[in-house]
């Protein structure tokens, strides 16, 4: 497994000697994603070098040793550092998603519960805005519809990092483990009678597509406007802003009202399009893909129930990797890393012994 290492030195080489280029720099997007790959193989390397290091320690230990026996204790400790590295190193070869490096877009939709689900949504959009914070990403709400009390029947955001996050660390490579049906228990503020009620709400996360990554002809696009409307129906203004386009190929159809203008509009319901066509070929490639990667991909369903948020325990549950605690209120409060840290533990270890198989 680890001669692959060897091929990746030239690459990275190669990639040092262009981005010390100034051409290379003066293509934003170009650079940005070779430093993604730099970032990504340095860490391989590193990690490759400090294991052919330590044997090469550990022969010189065990030749002491001959002359002073504490050199054997010394040899011991050597080759377990070394086991960790290899350890390291099977888990930075094993093929990574080839959307993780990108920024995400997150859809929240209220579900069965009425109104209780829609204030449960606008509670999951603040623990994803208070994670996002804490990580110094940036959330830009693309598109909202809020309920009569406040909460959000349905909300889209893009997640966005700033700089070039380590590889396994950006929004999508993190936050993609959300996707599913969440699931809540508690006391609504519509029940007189203080009664337990379940209710939930859905998150889809799709990559953020750039341009580059996927073309949309726009003579496959039918745009319509509309008036855009808020809670209880109220007209939020008064010209036809929100857009509505359908990708007639797909049959995919994006709505945005969040914006004042028409142009704004049209230009988020792209990005959005944009994001769930590059699912969608995703999508038809995992169809033809090895059942490793098929594998992975379930482990992000988003049809199943992922979680469940009992307020009355203050226990939060992930139904996929076991994670059970009882702090859900510093986890709605964005403490959301422990959850996430299970479902990419849980994640590596399918695809490593789909390797071993």
């Amino acid at each position: 497994m680890f001669e692959a290492v060897e091929g990746m030195v030239a690459e990275h080489a190669d990639l040092e000697s262009r981005l010390g280029a100034p051409e290379t720099h003066a293509d934003a997007r170009l650079a940005k994603r070779l430093n993604r790959r730099y970032a990504e193989l340095s860490r391989v390397i590193g990690t490759w070098r400090e294991w052919q290091r330590l044997a090469g320690d550990i022969e010189a230990a065990r030749e002491l040793a001959d002359e002073d026996p504490a050199f054997a204790e010394e040899a011991a400790g050597l080759e377990a550092r070394r086991e960790e590295a290899a350890e390291r190193l099977r888990r930075l070869l094993v093929p990574r998603d080839p959307t993780d490096d990108k920024d995400a877009i997150l859809e929240i939709k209220s579900g069965e519960g009425g109104e209780e689900s829609a204030l449960f949504a606008g509670d999951l959009l603040r623990m994803y805005t208070r994670y996002a914070e804490a990580r110094g990403w940036g959330v830009e709400v693309l598109d909202a519809a809020e309920s009569d009390l406040g909460g959000f029947k349905s909300v889209t955001v893009a997640v966005k990092a700033k700089g070039t996050p380590d590889p396994g660390e950006t929004p999508y490579a993190l936050l993609k483990f959300e996707g599913g049906v969440h699931r809540v228990q508690r006391v609504p503020v519509t029940e007189s009678q203080g009664r337990v009620h379940t209710s939930a709400a859905g998150v889809l996360v799709l990559p953020e597509a750039e341009q580059v990554d996927v073309t949309v002809d726009e003579n496959d696009l039918r745009i319509d406007v509309f008036r855009s409307s808020g809670p209880g129906g109220q007209s939020v203004n008064t010209t036809d802003s929100a857009v509505r386009i359908t990708h007639v190929p797909t049959g995919i159809v994006v709505s945005c009202q969040n914006e004042k203008s028409q142009l704004q509009n049209k230009e988020q319901a792209l990005r959005i399009l944009r994001a769930r066509l590059l699912v969608a070929a995703q999508e038809e490639a995992d169809a033809e893909a090895s059942e490793a990667r098929r594998s992975q991909v379930r482990t992000v369903d988003r049809s199943e129930r992922i979680r469940t948020y009992n307020f009355p325990e203050n226990r939060i549950s992930d139904h996929r990797t076991g994670y059970k605690a009882y702090n859900l209120d510093q986890v709605l409060d964005g403490d959301l890393q422990p959850v996430l840290t299970s479902c990419v533990e849980a994640d590596l270890a399918a695809r490593l012994a789909a390797l071993e198989d």
